[in-house]
C-alpha cells in the first residue's frame, strides 16, 4: 500500500463473541512504516506477560491507536 502513495495504514482486530452473541472489543493502530515489534503478528502465540509488554511498546511507538467496547 505504501507504494501506492498511502502514508498511514491502520491495522484492526476484534475480540469477543460477536455482535449477535455478546460484547466485542475492537482495536486499531497505525504504526510507523519501519516499525518491527516482535510478537505483533499473533498475540495468541506469546505469553500474557510478553503480550502486556508488547501492548506498551505498541502504544508508545504508535502514530495513533484506539480501543472500543461494544
Amino acid at each position: 500500500m505504501y507504494e501506492l502513495g498511502f502514508e498511514n495504514i491502520c491495522g484492526i482486530d476484534e475480540a469477543g463473541r460477536g455482535p449477535l452473541a455478546g460484547p466485542v472489543v475492537v482495536a486499531s493502530v497505525i504504526l510507523p512504516k519501519d516499525s518491527m515489534i516482535e510478537g505483533v503478528n499473533d498475540s495468541k502465540k506469546i505469553s500474557e506477560k510478553k503480550r502486556e509488554r508488547v501492548f506498551e511498546e505498541i502504544i508508545q511507538s504508535s502514530v495513533s491507536y484506539g480501543v472500543r467496547n461494544y
